[in-house]
């Protein structure tokens, strides 16, 4: 069964920093890309960074220059650093990973979320 688990939410006041991490358990065949999706209350989810297999990324234009997404080398860890963080970054973060699972076919996954606070 595959599982993505996502960890490094919290609080932190404006300004200050904060990394996130996914990890995928099951048995993987070929991971695609991994990336993350924020959604703030009363907000429709929205993309926000994608890491591909070979290492190209993209950005959302409001995380462009603040976010930096990052993955291992073996292909099952995606990382979100996030600086400069301001009040309207404050959702719940997804992981996301377009997987194809040994025995399986390929299918997007999801994590459970982590809240990210920015406050003072």
């Amino acid at each position: 069964q595959v599982q993505l688990v996502e960890s490094g939410g919290g609080l932190v006041q404006p300004g200050g920093s904060l990394r996130l991490s996914c990890a995928v358990s099951g048995n993987i065949f070929i991971t695609y890309a991994m990336g993350w999706y924020r959604q703030a209350p009363g907000k429709q989810r929205e993309w926000i960074a994608t890491w591909r297999s070979g290492g190209s990324t993209n950005y959302a234009d409001s995380v462009k220059g603040r976010f930096t997404i990052s993955g291992d080398t073996a292909k099952t860890t995606v990382f979100l650093q996030m600086n400069s963080l301001n009040p309207e970054d404050t959702a719940v973060y997804y992981c996301n990973a377009d997987l194809w699972p040994t025995g399986r076919v390929r299918a997007d996954y999801w994590g459970q979320g982590t809240q990210v606070t920015v406050s003072s």
